[in-house]
C-alpha cells in the first residue's frame, strides 16, 4: 500500500517518487515532495502587503490607486472594504466597493486594518 500523496491536479492515486520528486503516471504532473506535505498540512495562506494573514469577512484599505479596467473610475489609495471574501487565481480577494460595484483585488494592494 503506498503512503504517497495523491496528484493535485488530477487526483491520481498512482503516484511514485522519481529522486525528490513525485510524479503522477497519468496527466505527467510533477511536484516536489516537501512542497506536498506542506500543502497538505494547510491550505494556501494569503496575505496583505505587509505580512498580514488576510480571512474572510476582513475589512482592508486600499494602498495604491488602481485603475479599473474598462473604466474611467479609480479606487483611490485609502478607500475601505468591508467583508472580503477570499477566492483562488491571481486576484485573491473578492469584494464590493461602494460607488464602483464588485471587484477582484491582489492581496498585494490591500493592507489589513
Amino acid at each position: 500500500m503506498s503512503t504517497l500523496p495523491p496528484c493535485p491536479q488530477c487526483n491520481s492515486e498512482f503516484t511514485y517518487e522519481d529522486g525528490s520528486q513525485l510524479v503522477c503516471p497519468e496527466c505527467g504532473h510533477e511536484w516536489s515532495a516537501t512542497e506536498s506535505a506542506e500543502a497538505s498540512d494547510s491550505g494556501k495562506v494569503i496575505k496583505d502587503s505587509v505580512g498580514n494573514t488576510l480571512q474572510d469577512g476582513d475589512t482592508i484599505t486600499v494602498i495604491k490607486d488602481l485603475k479599473v479596467k474598462g473604466s474611467s473610475l479609480v479606487v483611490k489609495v485609502g478607500t475601505k472594504v468591508k467583508n472580503i471574501r477570499l477566492v483562488e487565481g491571481d486576484h485573491d480577494i473578492d469584494c464590493k466597493i461602494d460607488g464602483i460595484g464588485a471587484m477582484k483585488l491582489k492581496s498585494e494592494f490591500v493592507r489589513k486594518v
